[in-house]
C-alpha cells in the first residue's frame, strides 16, 4: 500500500534571518565542519555515524572509509567491531538504498522511508513474479527461518522459504523485506557474502513515530550534519519527494535561520562554522558528502562531474580540498622488501599545489594506519 500523504503547511516559512552571506567557498566550508570532516571529529563509530544520519553503504570498504574522514584514531577493525556488536546497522533507508545508521535510528528512519521505497520498487517486483500476496507470504516465513537470531545468507534463506524465487527476484524480496522493517544486514562487516537477520532482534525494538514527527526529526537531523542546504537538497538526499521535505522543513520552522550560501537561500540551525584553515581528506567511494545534496555543483567543477560519478551513482574515491574536489586518487599493491605495500596516486583536477603534498601524505598515512597497512603516496 502506498504511504499515506504529507500535508505541506506554511510553505514558504518564515525562519530565524541571519543576514548571512555565505560565498561559495565558505558554503563548503560550512558544510565540511558539519559533517565532521573539518574541526573536531569524532571518536566512536557509532557517534559518527549517527551525527550524519547514514553513510551510504552498498560496499563495506566505502563504509569504513567514510567513517575514518569523521574520526581520529580509530581503524577499520573498530568499524567491523561496531557493526558485529550491534551499535550500526546496514540496511536500506534513504533512497531506498543500502545504508549504515546508528542502532537506535534505524527504526524510525526505515518506518518513515521503507514503505515508500517499497512501494516505489512495486512494478520492477511484478515484472520478477513478486505480487504483493508473494511477498508477505514470502517476508513472513523468512521471520520464522531467521527468529532466534540467526544470521544467514541469501542462498540459505531462499533455500530454507517454501516460495520459489528465483534470480533478481531474490535480491528484491529482501529488499522489501528489508524496507518493510523485518530484515537487516547482519553482524558480519568482512567482505565475505551478505548474510541476513532480524532487524528488531539486531537492533533492539524500534522506536515508531508518526510521519509527521518522523520527517520533522529527520529534517532537524540532516540540516545538523548538512547545512547550510535546501528542502531541494533534503529531498534528494533522503529520497522523500519535495512536497514532505518541504513539510519537515516547515514543521521545525522555529528553529531554522536563513542563510544565503552561494547564492541561494537556504538554511541552517545554528551559526555556520567559517574557518580559512586548510583542510585536506581523501574519500573513499560513495562518499556521503557528495550525495547529501541536489547537485555537487558546488563541490565539483562542472567539467570534471562526470569523471568523479562514472555511471550508475558510482562516485568515485576523490580529494578534498576545503569540501571542493581536487582530484581522483587510486591505490595499487606492491610488494617492497617482502611486505605488501599500498601506493596511492593522484588524477588532479588540473594542478594541485605542492603546499597541499604534505597534508595529502598525511591523510595517505594515515589511511595505512586505519587499514593496518604501509602506505605511501607516489607523485611523478
Amino acid at each position: 500500500m502506498m504511504p499515506s500523504g504529507y500535508p505541506v503547511r506554511q510553505w514558504p516559512f518564515t525562519a530565524t534571518v541571519t543576514f548571512v552571506e555565505l560565498t561559495a567557498a565558505q558554503t563548503r566550508v560550512a558544510r565540511t565542519h558539519a559533517q565532521l570532516l573539518a574541526g573536531p571529529r569524532s571518536d566512536q563509530v557509532a557517534d559518527a555515524v549517527r551525527h550524519v544520519v547514514a553513510l551510504q553503504g552498498q560496499d563495506v570498504r566505502a563504509n569504513r572509509m567514510s567513517v575514518r574522514v569523521r574520526t581520529n584514531g580509530l581503524t577499520g577493525a573498530d568499524v567491523d567491531a561496531a557493526c558485529a556488536a550491534g551499535s550500526v546497522v546496514r540496511t536500506w533507508a534513504m533512497r531506498g538504498t543500502l545504508h549504515m545508521l546508528a542502532a537506535e535510528d534505524v527504526g524510525w528512519v526505515v518506518g518513515l522511508l521503507g514503505p515508500r521505497f517499497a512501494f516505489a520498487f512495486r512494478s520492477r517486483r511484478l515484472q520478477l513474479g513478486l505480487d504483493e500476496a508473494t511477498c508477505d507470504r514470502a517476508t513472513g516465513e523468512i521471520r520464522e527461518v531467521l527468529a532466534g537470531g540467526k544470521v544467514l545468507t541469501r542462498a540459505e534463506i531462499m533455500a530454507a522459504i517454501d516460495v520459489d524465487v528465483q534470480g533478481q527476484a531474490q535480491a528484491h524480496l529482501l529488499g522489501y523485506a528489508a524496507l518493510t522493517g523485518v530484515i537487516c544486514r547482519g553482524p558480519e562487516m568482512s567482505d565475505a557474502e551478505p548474510a541476513y537477520t532480524l532487524l528488531e532482534e539486531w537492533a533492539g525494538p524500534s522506536e515508531v513515530l508518526p510521519e509527521e514527527k518522523a520527517q520533522a526529526r529527520l529534517a532537524q537531523r540532516y540540516l545538523a550534519a548538512y547545512g547550510p542546504a535546501t528542502a531541494e537538497d533534503f529531498a534528494a538526499w533522503s529520497g522523500l519527494p519535495l512536497g514532505p521535505a518541504r513539510a519537515g522543513f516547515a514543521e521545525i520552522a522555529a528553529q531554522l535561520r536563513e542563510v544565503v550560501a552561494d547564492g541561494r537561500v537556504a538554511y541552517v540551525l545554528d551559526d555556520p562554522v567559517l574557518d580559512d584553515r586548510t583542510t585536506v581528506r581523501l574519500f573513499g567511494h560513495f562518499e556521503t558528502y557528495l550525495l547529501g545534496y541536489r547537485t555537487r555543483e558546488n563541490a565539483v567543477p562542472a567539467e570534471y562531474a562526470k569523471v568523479l560519478q562514472t555511471g550508475g551513482g558510482f562516485i568515485m574515491p576523490s580529494v578534498s580540498v576545503n569540501g571542493r574536489i581536487a582530484g581522483l586518487w587510486k591505490h595499487a599493491w606492491r610488494k617492497e622488501q617482502k611486505q605488501d605495500l599500498m601506493v596511492v596516486t593522484l588524477e588532479p583536477f588540473g594542478v594541485i599545489a605542492k603546499q597541499l603534498l604534505p597534508a595529502i601524505r598525511a591523510e595517505v598515512a594515515d589511511i595505512g594506519r586505519f587499514l593496518g597497512v604501509r602506505a605511501r603516496l607516489d607523485v611523478e
